[in-house]
């Protein structure tokens, strides 16, 4: 037997490394764009937050919209492109018939949740029949749809169903919708920036309403926690980290608006949009408290006891599913009216690969991932993607290669979380079988 000291460091080394091989995606992140600050020149803080702060509220919509799936037992879903294209149908339709501003949008909503409500059925009944290959299949589906998609607005709109080849979204040949739809402003009737411009602020007071927020329901936890008996939770090391960073936060966003600074500049922040990311966010953190939710966990964690417990397993996952495309179709809306411009056949076809990157950045699993993953990931996923051109530039005198670093990122990320899922369930079974 080891002597106390030498079993508590090694147990302390032993946690270490298991943190380190958790968050190791994450930590890569942290380094590259720390790395990426410190070699590159030209870039402006103010330039930086701007740029992330418009893809942040354009993508975690999205990203979020992977999590029900994860808890589910699903998986990592790539399947949300179906969202996506179900999203991107309703756009399509949208500008077809003119529908525009706030009402097209609302539009938009409902005819995406009935595509996407439909295709996200069969979805979820092809994964009960791909038991333990979901992630597989969603890849796979994924083609599929995107195969019918094409068919169907390359050919069937003009040849089965009749357009007039002189509408604006129409080829000129009557046959197929154009490659990329202008989607108009929505002052002239259009849907770019529909949402986005319904109420904007400046930056550094969405900081200080945040940061204020956070502070609130920090309090607010810390006495449900002391009353219900539960003050064991309450961390007195991690709460006054979180007090302190806050309150930084808060101090920073004062002085700008007192000294009107130059993080006044950055690009002002989309309340609506903002507001709909929280609601999300709030709507998955409810429904896992509900007997639904509990019932994702319980099949995500052992299809076998979750049946033996009463649980009709399929239709749970059927419904994870259906949840997930929905939402990863109201994500596609979102990411259309802040473009501006629909890429009829392009929009869709990464979304799935950079999401799944994202939450995986933010230090989920294919097993695991939560809020804070999802938020964290887009942050740092996005913040690599404004970093690589400089680090491109700076290192080797191309921005271009920064694309590569990209592709890298993106591929490399997803590697090595399957690789890590793939060791750690071997490493599980070979304990079993010990």
């Amino acid at each position: 037997m080891l002597p106390v000291v030498e079993e508590k460091n090694y147990m302390s080394l032993k946690r270490i490394t298991s943190w380190i091989t958790e968050y190791l995606v994450t930590i890569i992140f942290v380094l590259f764009i720390a790395v990426g600050f410190a070699v590159s020149k030209d870039i402006s803080m103010n330039y930086f937050l701007s740029e992330l702060v418009g893809r942040i509220f354009r993508n975690t919509f999205l990203v979020l919209s992977l999590i029900i799936p994860v808890l589910a037992g699903l998986g990592l879903n790539f399947g949300i492109v179906i969202g996506a294209m179900s999203g991107q149908a309703a756009i399509a339709l949208a500008r077809y018939y003119g529908f525009g501003g706030v009402s097209g949008m609302l539009f938009c909503y409902a005819v995406s949740l009935f595509i996407a409500a439909v295709c996200g059925y069969f979805t979820g009944k092809l994964y009960n029949k791909t038991r333990g290959q979901e992630m597989i299949a969603s890849l796979i589906v994924g083609y599929f749809a995107n195969g019918v998609y094409q068919f169907i607005f390359l050919f069937v709109v003009g040849v089965i169903i009749k357009v007039p080849a002189t509408h604006p979204i129409i080829k000129p040949d009557g046959i197929g919708v154009r490659m990329t739809v202008d989607l108009l402003p929505a002052e002239r009737g259009g849907l770019r920036y529909a949402i986005d411009n319904i109420y904007q602020i400046p930056f550094v007071y969405a900081l200080l309403i945040v940061s204020a927020a956070v502070l609130v329901m920090l309090f607010i936890g810390y006495q449900l926690n002391k009353k219900r008996g539960e003050g064991y939770k309450n961390n007195p090391v991690s709460l006054g980290f979180n007090v302190l960073v806050c309150l930084v936060i808060a101090g920073i966003a004062v002085h700008a608006i007192a000294t009107e600074s130059n993080l006044m500049r950055i690009r002002s922040v989309p309340v609506v949009t903002g507001l709909l990311i929280i609601t999300l966010c709030i709507f998955t953190w409810l429904i896992m408290k509900t007997k639904l939710g509990q019932d994702f966990r319980a099949v995500g964690q052992s299809q076998h006891i979750a049946k033996v417990s009463g649980i009709n397993v399929d239709r749970t996952r059927i419904i994870a599913t259906m949840i997930s495309t929905v939402l990863a179709a109201w994500g596609q809306l979102i990411f259309l009216q802040n473009m501006g411009t629909l890429n009829t056949y392009g929009a869709h076809t990464q979304i799935g690969m950079f999401s799944v990157a994202a939450l995986l950045v933010g230090g989920a699993s294919t097993s695991r991932a939560s809020i804070q993953n999802a938020v964290f990931g887009t942050i740092l996923f996005n913040a690599m993607f404004i970093m690589s051109p400089e680090i491109g530039l700076s290192l080797f005198g191309q921005a271009a290669l920064g694309e590569y670093f990209r592709t890298f990122m993106v591929y490399g990320v997803i590697g090595v979380a399957l690789g890590l899922h793939v060791w750690k369930a071997n490493k599980k079974d070979k304990i079993v079988l010990e």
